[in-house]
């Protein structure tokens, strides 16, 4: 794709930078600089699906995460982006979160955040034995400690501290 060219690439790199300071309020005013008919594009999307999911816009945020996977199929992050929102917008939850990641999981079988993420949707749906077996995928595909540490802070994980602890 090519890139912007300014004044819009000067919009979105600032709205990048507002991002990076926590103002997703400014980034959002940057955003609405851009041309409308470039608004559409992948690069612009994913800063405006950034800007809903720090102002806690799930909605807005899960709409966007949807149509960056029409484009960007291949990026587990989008998938997992997608499930967080999804997990917390009106009319969502966790089944429906678990269901798109479950979707993504084949896709991306070595993808250890994909795997963390189902442990944590099966453990809140009460189904602790799938919920360790996503676990310890996650930790057979990625940083084991790092995973550990992670799932140890986690309350979606707390019904199984006590088994991770003894990991």
């Amino acid at each position: 794709m090519k890139p912007l060219d300014p004044p819009d690439s000067h919009h979105l790199s600032a709205a990048i930078g507002w991002l990076g300071l926590g103002n997703w309020r400014e980034a959002k005013e940057e955003l609405e600089k851009i041309a409308p008919a470039l608004r559409s594009r992948p690069d612009v999307l994913l800063i405006r699906f950034q800007i809903h999911f720090k102002a806690e816009k799930w909605d807005m945020a899960a709409e966007i995460a949807r149509a960056l996977i029409q484009t960007h199929p291949q990026d587990p992050h989008l998938w997992i982006w997608f499930a967080y929102a999804t997990r917390r917008m009106r009319g969502g939850g966790i089944p429906q979160a678990k269901e798109i990641l479950a979707t993504a999981q084949p896709l991306f079988p070595k993808a250890p955040l994909i795997a963390y993420n189902l442990a944590c949707y099966e453990c809140q749906l009460g189904h602790l034995k799938a919920a360790w077996k996503w676990l310890e995928k996650a930790f057979d595909t990625g940083n084991p400690k790092e995973f550990k540490l992670m799932a140890l802070d986690d309350p979606d994980l707390e019904p199984l501290w006590a088994e991770i602890g003894e990991v």
